[in-house]
């Protein structure tokens, strides 16, 4: 697979995850707590696709590492947020085992491009 295959394959798989992350956030309470976790959790899981695809159109180099940069934090801060929900005993780990080994796998793909640039 060449880059051009790789990245859009890769815009495909952060679009999918946002809509996972979104699906997963209308499960939680609805009480203060848990709309303001709703809302940190789908900021940040939305956000990830969104700066890819724009470090996939950025103007010089040094945008597109910050986007990149940018994903690679949003996605820990996504993993930060499952990690409390599970805590918190709004939902098990085994419903967001998957969401989470997929945010995992998002980091360390974006900490590999932050890294070879």
């Amino acid at each position: 697979m060449d880059n051009k295959e790789f990245s859009k394959e890769l815009e495909k798989r952060t679009k999918r995850f946002s809509a996972r992350i979104i699906r997963l956030s209308t499960k939680l309470p609805n009480t203060p707590e848990g709309r303001v976790v709703r809302n940190q959790i789908t900021k940040a899981g939305t956000s990830i696709g969104a700066n890819y695809r724009e470090a996939n159109r950025a103007r010089s180099k040094a945008d597109f590492r910050s986007k990149i940069k940018i994903c690679e934090g949003e996605a820990s801060e996504t993993q930060y947020w499952l990690e409390v929900i599970v805590e918190v005993n709004w939902l098990p780990w085994k419903k967001i085992k998957a969401e989470y080994e997929e945010c995992s796998e998002l980091l360390a793909i974006f900490t590999s491009i932050g890294k070879d640039l």
